[in-house]
């Protein structure tokens, strides 16, 4: 298939997938193409199964033009969001909406056999919950750690002890016959985000900064993740602070952002400040339970408890102070904050938003907007599954598995160098 034709069918394709219910004519508008040719790209969609007619929109004193939408029945894409204590599972149709999912514990540390063993477990699962279901498209996981983007392999991961190196493409690939792709769990949450949330997509420009237990960012720049040369862009939680000279952080090094500002950092903090009499609330938590996490810091801080409020206010500065340098550099038009630290409480956001304010660049936050997730959690799942829609219908992609019908049982197609869609 020529160039011309498969950025044909990509765009028409595109317009049909975003804009469900979009007539011929307002194709013609949308993808600047002419009449004549996105009749053909649509009768090739149709002949492929990949579009259907949705009805007849009002007429204008003509023929009633179809409405057109995309088939989102006819596949399924599986999606994995693994955390360093939890993992949600599941499948969505070809829209990106999920449409069964799971969520259980997992400790990452237990190393790829038994985590990815489970994954698998779990995918087979929820096939077995749907009747008739189609073919699986596709495969897209996110993890906690570093992914060199292009093997989808983790690469010297702090906290995910056996996953340096592993192939997890090629098992979940060998497992289901189809297409995998893998990223760090920052950046399918930014995806997730990107790809529901509406202010998001119009914002185009936007940094999405985890924090939980580590500290970690996702770029996306006009529309799409900029995730550098090798896959690690938006590591910011090894980004040196001054205030953390002394403490050894979980990646080995000395002063990173993560070691004095993430979940991990809050929860260690915390249990000093029990132990030394600072906080009678969480010296009453570390009693109860044996040990202390970020969430019983953000417990305290709601029950008026100012050494946990300082704690808070102080990770709260540190991360604002980094984020204030990536926005006068990056100049996004939203900043958007998730993770559990962020969920828990209004503490660690309000003093983020004042000092990214007082220390950016007017002009840099003119027009900027510092937002909690919209989807919170669940920006994991969505992000796995429009990983997987994303890389499936780039044109070099779609043009090789279309005359198949589908890209089920062509794992292959990964390999697959593409020039990303506009």
């Amino acid at each position: 298939m020529s160039g011309d034709r498969s950025d044909g069918l990509v765009a028409v394709l595109d317009a049909i997938r975003t804009s469900p219910g979009i007539t011929q004519p307002r194709l013609v508008q949308r993808v600047g193409l002419g009449r004549t040719v996105v009749a053909q790209r649509v009768a090739h969609l149709e002949a492929a199964g990949l579009v259907a007619q949705d009805g007849l929109a009002p007429s204008n004193g003509g023929r009633a033009p179809r409405r057109l939408r995309l088939r989102r029945a006819a596949g399924l894409v599986a999606g994995a969001d693994i955390g360093a204590t939890g993992m949600a599972v599941g499948l969505a149709d070809l829209s990106g909406h999920v449409l069964v999912e799971t969520h259980e514990p997992v400790d990452v540390a237990d190393g790829p056999d038994g985590v990815l063993g489970r994954v698998e477990e779990l995918v087979e699962g929820l096939l077995a919950r749907l009747t008739d279901p189609p073919p699986l498209w596709g495969v897209g996981v996110g993890v906690p750690g570093p992914v060199e983007f292009a093997t989808s392999r983790p690469v010297a991961p702090p906290i995910m002890p056996g996953w340096d190196g592993y192939p997890v493409r090629e098992r979940l690939a060998g497992r289901f016959a189809a297409p995998v792709w893998v990223d760090n769990d920052v950046n399918v949450l930014a995806l997730g985000e990107l790809r529901t949330n509406p202010a998001a997509a119009a914002t185009g420009d936007l940094l999405y900064v985890k924090i939980g237990t580590g500290i970690g960012a996702g770029l996306v720049s006009g529309g799409r993740l900029h995730r550098g040369v090798n896959g690690c862009a938006g590591d910011i939680g090894h980004v040196a602070v001054a205030e953390a000279d002394t403490v050894i952080c979980r990646c080995g090094n000395v002063g990173c952002l993560e070691a004095v500002a993430g979940g991990a950092a809050l929860a260690r903090d915390g249990r000093q400040l029990a132990e030394r009499g600072g906080s009678p609330v969480l010296a009453e938590a570390l009693a109860a339970r044996g040990d202390l996490t970020a969430a019983d810091v953000t417990a305290a801080a709601e029950r008026g408890d100012p050494a946990a409020r300082a704690l808070l206010a102080r990770a709260g500065r540190l991360v604002g102070g980094t984020l204030a340098t990536l926005v006068s550099f990056y100049n996004p038009g939203l900043v958007v904050l998730g993770g559990g630290v962020v969920h828990a409480g209004d503490h660690v956001l309000a003093v983020i938003r004042e000092s990214v304010y007082r220390r950016s660049l007017p002009l840099a936050t003119r027009t900027l907007r510092i937002e909690p997730s919209a989807l919170g959690a669940a920006a994991g799942l969505a992000g796995a599954v429009h990983l997987v829609l994303d890389n499936l219908f780039t044109p070099d992609r779609l043009a090789l598995w279309l005359p198949w019908g589908s890209p089920s049982g062509h794992p292959e197609i990964v390999d697959t160098p593409d020039r990303p869609s506009a």
